[in-house]
C-alpha cells in the first residue's frame, strides 16, 4: 500500500481526499500548516500531496525542506491558475501540479503517472522507450523505428533529458540548468528553442503538429508517452 502525505489547510477537500485514495488502497495521513508537515515528514511517504497556501507559510517552503531531505515525488495544489505561479513550483522541483477546482479521478491519475515514473527512474535502465523512439544510453544512439537517427550531441543529451522524464512538463529553466550541468558551457535560451525545433525535425512525424515533445504554453515543454 502507497502511503501518502497530504498538506492541506481545507478541512473540506483533505477530508474528500482522504476518503477517495483510501478506497483505491492509498494510506494517506493529512497536516494542515507548514510546521505540522515539517514535524510529520519522513522518508516513509511515496508522495506529497501539497496545497501552496498554508495558514503558516507556503507550500513552496514545504517543498523547499522536502527536496533537501529525500526525492520524494511531490503534486502541488494551487487556485492560482497562472503561469508563474505554475512554473514557480516546478522549478523548486515539484514533479506535477493541480488547479483547483479538481476531479478526484484525475488526481488519482496524476498519482499514479507520477509514481510510475519514479519507479521507472529508480531501477537503472541503459535503453529509453517513448512512442517509436529508442535510446540506448550505452551505445549514445538514437533510433527511429528500427532506423538509426543521425543525431547532434546537444540533440541527444536534450533528448534523453526529456525520455527519461516522460509525460513530465519541464520548464524552460529546468531545460537550461540541466543541458548548461551536463556540457559545462552556457545553452541560452534561443539555443535551446532552436535544438528543440531541430530535434522535433528528427523524431516527430509531423514537426508542425509534434505528439512527443509538447509545447505547454508559458510554463515550458512535456515529452508525452501515449503508452503510458
Amino acid at each position: 500500500m502507497k502511503r501518502i502525505l497530504l498538506v492541506e489547510d481545507d478541512d473540506n477537500i483533505s477530508f474528500g481526499i482522504k476518503t477517495y485514495l483510501e478506497k483505491k488502497d492509498f494510506k494517506v495521513d493529512i497536516v494542515d500548516s507548514l510546521v505540522k508537515g515539517k514535524n510529520m515528514f519522513s522518508l516513509v511517504y511515496d508522495l506529497i500531496i501539497l496545497d501552496v497556501n498554508l495558514p503558516d507559510g507556503t507550500g513552496y517552503d514545504f517543498l523547499s525542506f522536502v527536496k533537501l531531505k529525500a526525492k520524494t515525488p511531490i503534486i502541488f495544489l494551487t487556485v492560482r491558475d497562472e503561469e508563474k505561479e505554475i512554473v514557480k513550483g516546478l522549478d523548486l522541483g515539484a514533479d506535477d501540479y493541480i488547479t483547483k477546482p479538481f476531479k478526484l479521478s484525475v488526481l488519482e491519475s496524476r498519482i499514479n503517472t507520477v509514481l510510475r515514473r519514479v519507479k521507472r527512474d529508480t531501477a537503472f535502465d541503459d535503453i529509453l522507450f517513448c512512442q517509436n523512439l529508442k535510446l540506448v544510453k550505452s551505445q549514445t544512439k538514437v533510433f527511429k523505428d528500427k532506423d538509426e537517427i543521425d543525431i547532434t550531441g546537444r540533440e541527444y543529451k536534450l533528448l534523453e533529458i526529456f525520455m527519461e522524464n516522460q509525460n513530465q512538463t519541464l520548464t524552460r529553466k529546468t531545460l537550461l540548468d540541466k543541458l548548461w550541468d551536463i556540457e559545462g558551457d552556457f545553452v541560452n535560451d534561443n539555443t535551446l528553442t532552436v535544438t528543440i525545433k531541430r530535434l522535433r525535425e528528427k523524431i516527430e512525424d509531423s514537426p508542425n503538429k509534434p505528439t512527443m515533445i509538447k509545447t505547454i504554453r508559458g510554463i515550458g515543454y512535456r515529452m508525452e508517452n501515449e503508452h503510458e
